[in-house]
């Protein structure tokens, strides 16, 4: 198990490297470019193996203890280790940043995005997909940072050099709202390690901030929430995420969603909750309010950018919803609650595989008709995909009414379970306020189905093909092959809650009560 979740943090690292030497002769098939896109796949694949094989290895019986932990003296004089272990609540976001990459690098080998060398390609992948599961992995804050840091490169040159449109403004704009946030969480990140005299996350979480003064752990909060806010992104601190999902390649956005996004929540439930506890009680109804902020808000654009005549891009609207989904996993956060952070645990899931199917979904149809515009994607019949591209117009409803949170898929427990914690809040903080904040996520669920409703109503709906009009190919087998396994997990989790649920809950039960249960 310790050399499973190694391999898993260090694997991609070394095909990074690999990918950047020249190919073996008798490795190179056609032609070198489809050398290095089939090393990307053989790398994921190989990572993917090794998350299912350590989550089939997990103790199920005790998901609360960390497992497969390695623990390294690293920097001495700081005392920095290479700690890294596995629990419930990060166990089943190392399997679907592991599944989120190895379908990324299987579509583009089949469908490689038009840029540079392919070469470049694959070795950022590989170095994103690193830093992500060492975030999900490490148990020291300094490590933290540094894993949290690593994806801004990569995902710099995927969106500044592969991206569409403003792709080079978007991409600056990434780094640079990510990297002042980060800056602040570090500050906090080290006054937290100063004050109690480790780095450690563990030896912290236990402690659950009794070697803290109160007023050290609401500075530590606002510095380290800043960052974390940032990067999942939190109302106001959004408007880097609609560019950067519009700019970027498909890969790019499907990453973007389905994982970097949860490093910020990640980050919250693992290092803010645990660790400084008052400080959190004194910021959660902020967060709480900030959260159903942008619910409505994102809610409310994507209202804007569906209505007829509006110019709106597809995937913009798509990167809008994402500021309202992660309002709910923030409001279940607020709420020091098991039943509000296990909700939020559900819906970052949920998010992972319903979102980066539907980005999936939208470079789909763009590929198609050369557009994501929604009017011109309309148009006079409306792009009418039940009647032209039949599966993938099923599809996109399926990915759509997954998104809205209907009853029977993956969006829906996530958000009802983050609702019912904000209904009845941790001792200590304000019911009528977060009644109301109840409230208002509770008319965002349906702002969301209204506009999601709009979108396939004008995409999927419409006349018949026109006689002479160049008919679009259906699903293609690779799109099937990489777009089947989110639909299946799609419905195993919301018809069996129960697989992940019985994950998360021991292990947020022990976190919110010190180590204690």
């Amino acid at each position: 198990m310790q050399f499973l979740l190694a391999l898993i943090v260090a694997g991609p690292l070394l095909g990074a490297v690999a990918a950047l030497l020249p190919a073996p002769p008798g490795l190179k098939g056609k032609s070198p470019d489809q050398a290095v896109l089939r090393h990307g796949v053989t790398v994921t694949g190989v990572i993917l193996l090794a998350a299912i094989a350590l989550a089939l290895g997990f103790d199920h019986d005790h998901p609360s203890r960390m497992q497969a932990t390695t623990d390294i003296s690293w920097i001495r004089a700081l005392d920095v280790r290479i700690h890294l272990g596995v629990d419930g609540i990060s166990l089943p976001l190392l399997v679907l940043t592991a599944l989120l990459c190895f379908l990324c690098a299987l579509h583009s080998y089949f469908k490689t995005p038009s840029g540079p060398s392919p070469k470049a390609f694959v070795a950022l992948l590989l170095v994103l997909e690193a830093g992500t599961l060492a975030t999900f992995a490490v148990l020291d804050l300094v490590l933290f940072f540094l894993a949290f840091e690593t994806v801004l490169v990569p995902m710099y040159f995927l969106i500044a050099r592969w991206g569409g449109e403003g792709r080079r403004a978007a991409a600056w704009k990434f780094v640079l709202y990510t990297l002042l946030g980060s800056v602040v969480m570090l500050l906090g990140l080290l006054l937290i390690g100063v004050k109690a005299g480790t780095f450690d996350m563990v030896a912290l979480a236990t402690d659950n901030g009794r070697g803290l003064t109160t007023s050290v752990q609401v500075i530590a909060v606002l510095a380290i929430g800043i960052g974390l806010a940032v990067k999942t992104p939190m109302w106001p601190l959004h408007s880097w995420l609609p560019d950067a999902h519009t700019a970027a390649p498909t890969v790019g956005s499907v990453l973007l969603a389905g994982v970097l996004l949860k490093m910020g929540t990640y980050g919250f439930v693992r290092i803010v909750l645990p660790i400084a506890p008052d400080g959190m009680r004194t910021f959660a109804p902020y967060l709480a309010a900030f959260a159903v902020a942008g619910i409505v808000y994102g809610s409310l654009v994507c209202l804007a950018l569906a209505r007829p005549g509006a110019k709106g891009d597809l995937k913009r609207l798509i990167a809008y919803s994402s500021v309202g989904h992660m309002g709910f996993v923030l409001l279940g956060i607020a709420t020091m609650t098991p039943t509000g952070v296990n909700g939020a645990l559900f819906a970052n899931v949920a998010h992972g595989l319903v979102t980066g199917l539907l980005f999936f979904l939208v470079g789909a149809v763009k590929d198609r008709y050369g557009t994501a515009d929604l009017d011109t994607l309309a148009g006079a019949t409306g792009a009418a995909l039940y009647g032209r591209a039949p599966r993938l117009g099923a599809l996109l409803a399926f990915a759509a009414v997954a998104s809205l949170g209907l009853p029977g898929l993956a969006g829906f427990w996530g958000e009802m379970l983050a609702l019912f914690g904000a209904f009845d809040p941790a001792e200590g903080l304000s019911r009528p306020a977060f009644l109301a904040f109840t409230a208002i996520g509770a008319f965002g669920t349906l702002l969301t189905a209204a506009y999601l409703l709009i979108v396939v109503r004008r995409v999927c709906m419409g006349g018949p093909r026109p006689a002479g009009e160049t008919p679009i190919p259906d699903v293609q087998g690779y799109e099937f092959a990489a777009w089947t396994p989110l639909v299946a997990l799609t419905v195993l989790a919301g018809l069996w809650p129960a697989v992940l649920l019985g994950l998360t809950d021991p292990a947020v039960q022990k976190l919110l009560a010190g180590g204690t249960q």
